[in-house]
């Protein structure tokens, strides 16, 4: 479900401005402030833009950082690429069939997940369904 081809117009049209700076321009939403921070139901965390599953409350925990983490996404759901902005070097993660940005992924921090990875994301690049995905 490739939506990238998508205009800014189309997209402007489609999400808040609020997703439209975070997922369309790479903002962030302000720490402690996300929708989906201290939520903890069981379903399937989904791209705010296009639809697509992207991670399984199974995969979230508690960081302490302020927004959602994920210890993992639905395989092939989230892309990586490299960031150097603001004098970092980070990895940004974007949703694959819409290139709508997500946050940052980061390894080693020492939490006691499976992989040792935060996929540290915006509440408002997601939308949240208790519904459960297959697999």
């Amino acid at each position: 479900m490739s939506t990238n081809n998508k205009t800014e117009a189309e997209w402007r049209a489609i999400l808040s401005p609020e997703q439209f700076r975070i997922l369309r321009e790479k903002g962030t939403e302000r720490p402690g402030t996300g929708e989906y921070d201290k939520f903890a139901k069981e379903g399937i965390y989904n791209c705010a833009g296009c639809g697509t599953p992207l991670y399984k409350s199974s995969t979230k925990f508690d960081s302490g950082c302020g927004w959602p983490a994920f210890f993992d996404a639905i395989p092939g759901a989230v892309s990586r690429h490299e960031d150097i902005s603001f004098g970092m070097r980070r990895i940004e993660i974007t949703c694959t069939a819409c290139g709508g940005h997500l946050g940052h992924v980061f390894k080693g921090e020492g939490y006691s997940t499976p992989t040792d990875e935060r996929h540290c994301v915006n509440s408002v690049s997601l939308k949240f369904h208790d519904e459960k995905v297959k697999g």
